[in-house]
């Protein structure tokens, strides 16, 4: 549930329910907020969930449960996964080590799942596991100016590098934040900030108003600019798939010690490829029913079906339908038809990012070079 519905409200927002959490869709012109994204600042109000690991054992407790090496020194994070015993994605997870605990953050339907699980799984190890989703805000702040906005009102520190650190200071002397160096999934510049819950509504104004100048964003926006970045999103691409199929390697430490689904991961790694592939591709045109339609739409090469849309958007940028489509592998990048209900559209794979911003994102889907 947002925190600042107030002021949302106050900026003309729409509401949806995403994850079981309310969020903002829109504020009336998604477009134009994600051109000036683009070109300026935006903050959005994230509806993550998140979880809190204490105890003397809660490096090695999480770094035993999930595909990345969790950080051990205070000031670090990782993006990481947790997969099933045949691989495919539970949850995505940011885990950052906070010194006395780790916070991990995910979509805002798997910390409870989480904890649940991860109580059960507890033994003899020092560990606590809860969630906190209620103790704290965060917001996004992205776009090609998001540094400039953040050394504006961080007071205390300067801005964190590199990615997927985060520094402590304050706004104004007043409000406590920390803020993280994000993994650019808009392709443009971007930190977190998190706050205690009580002060949302007087960090989340500060952020708009403080400084330079910043426009609050939905998640239309945020959408269509993590398309165009080339990002992967949990519940249209990753959400049980295995994740070298879906190209997301950054979540992956192929040397570490044995996780849940590791087999699986290791099995798809040592064949040299995927049989599948995560890819962008543009369309020549709209579905009738708009850009959702895309999704769930049979890929075609040659008459023969080869893939499936996960999502797609139409680009601000480009004035163009884009979106992701999961394909066989040795998919061409000419003459594809997207099938939406029988309403053919020629389509093209295309490289990603779609559009190049002023930082790539991390989770662009990459795959091991040819044998």
């Amino acid at each position: 549930m947002t925190l600042v519905a107030g002021i949302h409200e106050a900026h003309g927002a729409t509401f949806e329910t995403r994850g079981g959490v309310e969020v903002v869709s829109h504020y009336g012109r998604p477009e134009r907020t994600h051109r000036a994204v683009r070109n300026g600042v935006g903050v959005i109000e994230h509806g993550y969930g998140v979880v809190a690991v204490e105890g003397e054992d809660r490096v090695e407790y999480v770094d035993n449960a999930v595909t990345n090496t969790v950080p051990a020194d205070d000031g670090h994070g990782v993006y990481a996964l947790l997969l099933d015993p045949d691989g495919r994605i539970q949850t995505e997870m940011y885990v950052y080590n906070a010194g006395e605990r780790l916070l991990i953050f995910t979509p805002p339907d798997r910390a409870e799942p989480l904890v649940e699980e991860w109580r059960s799984k507890t033994f003899l190890q020092r560990v606590t596991i809860r969630d906190a989703s209620d103790e704290f805000a965060v917001f996004g702040v992205h776009g090609s100016k998001s540094t400039e906005k953040v050394a504006s009102i961080l007071s205390g520190a300067g801005a964190p590098e590199p990615e997927l650190t985060f520094v402590r200071g304050s706004i104004g002397g007043e409000y406590g934040v920390t803020v993280i160096a994000s993994d650019n999934p808009t392709g443009e510049e971007g930190y977190e900030l998190i706050c205690r819950a009580t002060d949302a509504e007087d960090v989340f104004e500060a952020l708009l108003l403080y400084g330079n100048p910043a426009i609050p964003v939905g998640y239309q926006t945020w959408e269509s600019l993590t398309t165009e970045a080339g990002t992967p999103l949990f519940e249209s691409e990753l959400r049980g798939n295995v994740p070298n199929v879906v190209g997301v390697r950054n979540a992956l430490d192929f040397d570490k010690g044995c996780f849940v689904g590791q087999e699986i991961v290791s099995k798809v790694e040592n064949r040299g490829r995927p049989s599948r592939r995560l890819v962008g591709v543009r369309a020549d045109g709209l579905p009738e029913e708009g850009p959702d339609a895309f999704a769930g739409a049979d890929v075609l090469a040659d008459g023969d079906v080869v893939g499936t849309v996960t999502r797609a958007a139409v680009s601000p940028i480009l004035d163009a339908p884009i979106g992701f489509a999961l394909v066989e592998y040795d998919v061409g990048t000419d003459e594809l038809t997207i099938d939406v209900d029988g309403e053919r559209l020629s389509a093209t794979v295309e490289t990603l990012p779609f559009v190049e911003g002023s930082a790539r994102s991390a989770r662009i889907p990459t795959y091991p070079e040819p044998q």
